[in-house]
């Protein structure tokens, strides 16, 4: 197991990029990034040293709606439990200040609906299913 250290902070937005696709998500505009990483209820981050690791955010409404978003760790350091240890935070974080019945949200890549299912998160099918629009 790595030395890592725990941070509650977002990331730059360029290193916040810059692990997103590392990790196999896609890349966003630093600008919008700078504006979301600012607004997150919660941000995440594992660092290595200076190196940022890990990371995964809360965003919403602060009351009725969260979504879990970013969760990303580094290719050089998965399979340690870092994605497990990201999940946790966040999920403490929302057992202690999630309002009752909140609802809170996720978009799972495979394989890692795994890892959320471990925290009781639920496919939400066949009742909805998750939708979405680019620009």
């Amino acid at each position: 197991m790595i030395d890592y250290k725990i941070f509650y902070e977002a990331p730059a937005p360029e290193e916040y990029n810059e692990l997103r696709v590392k990790a196999g998500l896609s890349s966003k505009d630093l600008n919008a990034s700078k504006t979301g990483l600012k607004n997150s209820i919660l941000a995440v981050t594992l660092r290595f040293g200076e190196k940022l690791i890990g990371m995964g955010r809360i965003i919403g409404d602060g009351g009725n709606f969260y979504h879990i978003v970013d969760i990303a760790v580094d290719p050089a350091y998965q399979g340690q439990g870092l994605g497990k240890t990201i999940m946790t935070e966040l999920t403490n974080y929302l057992d202690k200040n999630a309002p009752a019945d909140s609802y809170v949200s996720l978009i799972a890549d495979l394989p890692a609906d795994q890892l959320y299912k471990k925290f009781g998160f639920d496919y939400t099918q066949p009742k909805s299913v998750g939708m979405y629009k680019r620009y």
